[in-house]
């Protein structure tokens, strides 16, 4: 097919949560000491990419918290990912891009910028006449983030949500990627999303002074990153068999080893809203992403989930289930 055979394409790709082995995903990590470990489900929140055909064939649009018109050189493009998965797929003009987020893609931990741009990069595709697998899009979007833009992190964003679902990653150090999915019966699966609740911290912030901060002191904590990839492995195997106590214990204990890996990852707020948390009645928890912002997530019993609603009631609650799809193709309209 040639380039633009489909007029009009949209798509969704979901955000994630980490239960545990968050940092192992990271190169500087998984070369040396892999391999990387951690466990990560999709939640019921999405950023949507639109690609459509532009009226003028000689330009590029692409609007998103600005809106860049008329845009005639590749180069001119203000926007990295944009720019770059364009130069990947040889896309020369003659397109729109517009994206929505239903959270913050500001900085929330809960890997939106990899979100965004394995759903533009499944857009492109498809907009192309193209069929792609979720390991081409979670690779692609490696490619373009970690190996392009140099911009610090690991691999777990892109795979998560390229695959969807609960999944025990693994990451080696020959660069490949297993991709193990937890399967739970829906009654199980909904015992599971009673059981979490997330809060909004209040504060957003790119993630790339606390990814740095990390690699950098990286050397200094392998052992607790050692730890942190056999509590994914153990975390996997309680959910396996949705021994939630134990999983929120492994949380905690997760918790209490990544929040010493560097400076940024807490401060006294943030503290303070574990231990609230747990004072309430929450059996576990941990901050999403890099640390020093976005959403603290906690696991609580049913029966205490009010009292920690209560408890942290000067903080939005995020309510959500857990999405077993990756990104996919909402809508597709040919000419």
């Amino acid at each position: 097919m040639s380039q633009g055979d489909f007029r009009y394409v949209v798509t969704k790709a979901p955000l994630r949560i980490t239960f545990a082995g968050g940092g192992t995903d990271v190169p500087s990590f998984y070369r040396e000491h892999g391999p990387g470990a951690l466990l990560a489900a999709t939640i019921n929140r999405y950023i949507y990419v639109t690609v459509a055909r532009n009226f003028y064939p000689d330009e590029y649009r692409i609007s998103y918290s600005v809106t860049e018109d008329k845009v005639r050189d590749i180069d001119q493009i203000r926007h990295p990912t944009v720019r770059e998965s364009l130069k990947l797929l040889g896309i020369n003009k003659g397109v729109q891009i517009v994206s929505v987020t239903e959270i913050p893609s500001r900085g929330t931990g809960l890997g939106s910028s990899s979100a965004f741009l394995v759903a533009l990069l499944l857009a492109l595709h498809t907009w192309l006449g193209e069929n792609v697998t979720p390991e081409t899009l979670a690779r692609e979007a490696y490619h373009v983030e970690r190996e392009v833009l140099k911009e610090p992190g690991g691999k777990q964003d892109q795979y998560a949500a390229a695959y969807g679902g609960i999944n025990l990653m693994e990451f080696f150090q020959d660069e490949s990627v297993s991709v193990k999915p937890i399967l739970l019966p829906r009654d199980k699966r909904e015992e599971l999303e009673r059981s979490l609740v997330m809060f909004y911290t209040n504060r957003e912030m790119p993630s790339s002074s606390v990814h740095e901060a990390q690699i950098a002191e990286l050397d200094g904590h392998v052992d607790a990153y050692k730890r942190m990839r056999d509590i994914a492995y153990e975390t996997a195997d309680a959910l396996s068999y949705m021994e939630l106590e134990g999983v929120g214990r492994l949380m905690h204990e997760n918790w209490s080893l990544k929040r010493g890996l560097a400076n940024g990852i807490t401060d006294g707020e943030i503290d303070s809203i574990y231990e609230k948390g747990l004072r309430a009645g929450a059996i576990g928890g941990k901050l999403m992403g890099a640390g020093g912002r976005g959403f603290m997530l906690f696991l609580v019993p049913k029966e205490k989930r009010r009292d920690l609603m209560a408890a942290l009631s000067g903080y939005r609650a995020e309510e959500f289930r857990i999405e077993p799809l990756g990104a996919r193709v909402v809508y597709a309209e040919d000419f």
